[in-house]
């Protein structure tokens, strides 16, 4: 199974579904294999943390991945989620917003 991830590291995106439903945040890490990315500041669990060496144990914060079916590409123009296409431009591939057309940066 080899989807086509359209989301990067860095995007702006709104989540589509779920407790953080309405809430925006940007991609910290994407995990291709199985589909996922971590959104800064959301999807945030507690976790237990045993002491280590370099750091101190105690309860801490975590963002766990989200499955990139909830995500969508936050425009703020619009201010909402979009869907991203593709167009070929000078033998460059560059990602479109599907709706209007317009580059995506």
């Amino acid at each position: 199974m080899n989807n086509k991830i359209k989301l990067k590291k860095g995007d702006e995106v709104v989540v589509l579904t779920g407790k953080d439903k309405g809430k925006t945040g940007k991609i910290i890490r994407m995990i291709p294999k199985q589909m996922k990315a971590i959104v800064s500041e959301i999807n945030k669990v507690k976790k237990n943390r045993k002491p280590d060496n370099n750091q101190p144990g105690g309860i801490v914060d975590k963002e766990m991945p989200l499955h990139i079916s909830n995500l969508a590409f936050y425009d703020p123009e619009v201010k909402k989620g979009i869907k991203i296409g593709y167009k070929l431009n000078n033998d460059k591939k560059i990602r479109i917003n599907k709706s209007t057309g317009k580059e995506i940066k």
